[in-house]
């Protein structure tokens, strides 16, 4: 009976956590989607406690009550320019709760000991692959965390050799895996487990190293999709059906978005995860010609009263300065005056996919203008204005313009293509992939130096006179 209901209770919470999934897929839908994943997960602890007769419930109560702090207080602090490396940092948490309860399992008396010849062997692969996914995917989100956070710079660590390197890591694992499941005791058992996973731990940091700033944004879906995978190992482990099925969700849902980003990217998939991806060219790329032209918020304004056609590109300096809402000011001006106001995201902008999205939702910005790349690249050629906020890699020419530019083959926002080209920058410096860019020379190109947020503000003063 109890066994009934609570496989009826698992069912419901990952029905809830499919419907989450859907609904995050929109910015409309996405405050329910994360209310069903919220009632999932409440429907899950609770069954699983109540499936266990309440066993250490203490103990377990004072770790939720500290986890619910923690996160009340991280979603209070942390600012939507920081998402990407609190994701990283909760992907971490993930690998490192599969390492801890796999070694648990290995070691503990009850666990699997009803396990005999062919299910015990079963089980300890369970726990050896657990191990493994887990200790990558905890290191590989920390070094992730670092790069995003700036501690690390975004530019690839290139070891020599290093694809060897990372085969003899694997090699090295899949030979103490065979020592690990032949094992004569628990002596050497645990032994090889632990050094499989400082081999993993030293693996998953590697990986992440080496893989450049314009490609962090797969990185991130990518140990997203790890950690899925961690957690249904943890429950294959564990025999839990709810942890398999969200683990696999999670598994699935972040690989599948990783393959879309690099489709997106012009990039291949395996070759991105091994890290370093064009990075290494066979040519030098072009030098850049042309002259600088600076450009004043008056005559920004005037460019855009005069204009039938304005595309607005934003990008992670608009998350910086927090200006989406006077963008959104400036979008309803306009539009008030009958130009034709439309937004450009690029599917990595804001080093997180749908970053800029959740941001012009949260403003309030109409979601029938915010268009994907690959709808409004063709319009540009048609677009008065392009007005392009903070935003750098994802409008460089250069990806499709110089074939020994580190970020070639990349597909970007075409806005070079447009009359005119206003772009609101700090300085000249390069972007989180170290790439210097051709459009700040073209021609059709204006720049708005300044601070992002006071540059905005004033250009809405200016339309507003």
């Amino acid at each position: 009976m109890q066994t009934g209901i609570g496989s009826i209770a698992y069912l419901a919470a990952s029905v809830l956590f499919i419907l989450s999934l859907r609904g995050l897929s929109h910015p409309s839908t996405a405050r329910r989607g994360n209310l069903y994943g919220v009632a999932g997960m409440a429907i899950a602890i609770v069954t699983t406690l109540w499936l266990n007769g309440g066993a250490a419930l203490p103990v377990v109560a004072v770790l939720m009550a500290i986890g619910i702090a923690g996160g009340a207080i991280l979603a209070r602090r942390v600012e939507m320019t920081q998402m990407p490396q609190l994701v990283a940092a909760l992907h971490s948490f993930v690998g490192l709760a599969a390492v801890l309860v796999a070694i648990a399992s290995y070691l503990s008396p009850a666990a699997g000991a009803e396990a005999e010849g062919v299910a015990q062997s079963v089980h300890n692969v369970e726990i050896y692959l657990g191990v493994f996914i887990g200790a990558v995917t905890f290191t590989g989100s920390i070094a992730a965390f670092l790069k995003l956070q700036g501690v690390i710079g975004g530019k690839p660590l290139l070891l020599p050799m290093r694809h060897t390197l990372n085969l003899v890591g694997v090699f090295a694992c899949v030979a103490l895996g065979y020592v690990f499941l032949t094992a004569p005791d628990a002596d050497v058992g645990i032994s090889s487990l632990l050094t499989m996973t400082a081999i993993a731990a030293l693996i998953g940091v590697h990986l992440v190293m080496a893989i450049g700033g314009a490609d962090m944004p797969v990185v991130v879906s990518m140990l997203n999709s790890y950690s899925g995978w961690a957690a249904a190992a943890t429950g294959f482990m564990l025999n839990n059906d709810l942890l398999i099925v969200t683990g696999a969700l999670v598994g699935s849902s972040g690989a599948i978005l990783s393959y879309i980003m690099c489709r997106a990217m012009n990039r291949k998939f395996l070759a991105v995860i091994l890290g370093g991806f064009g990075t290494a060219t066979s040519t030098a790329s072009k030098a850049i010609e042309g002259e600088i032209a600076p450009v004043t918020v008056d005559e920004v304004g005037s460019l855009l009263r005069d204009a039938s056609e304005v595309v607005i590109v934003p990008g992670y300096g608009m998350a910086v300065a927090q200006a989406q809402a006077t963008i959104s000011e400036i979008t309803k001006k306009l539009r008030s005056k009958g130009v034709n106001v439309r937004f450009g995201i690029h599917p990595v902008a804001g080093r997180l996919p749908g970053h800029m999205n959740v941001l012009l939702a949260e403003a309030k910005v109409p979601y029938d203008i915010v268009l994907e790349m690959d709808e409004i690249n063709d319009d540009f050629s048609n677009t008065d204005v392009v007005l392009v906020i903070g935003a750098n890699d994802i409008v460089n020419p250069g990806a499709l313009e110089d074939p020994g530019s580190p970020i070639a083959g990349m597909p970007v926002l075409e806005v070079w293509k447009a009359r005119t080209v206003v772009v609101s920058k700090r300085s000249m410096a390069a972007g989180y992939a170290g790439v210097d860019n051709p459009l700040f020379y073209k021609e059709n190109t204006r720049m708005l130096f300044g601070d992002a947020k006071g540059s905005v503000d004033a250009l809405l003063g200016h339309l507003g006179a």
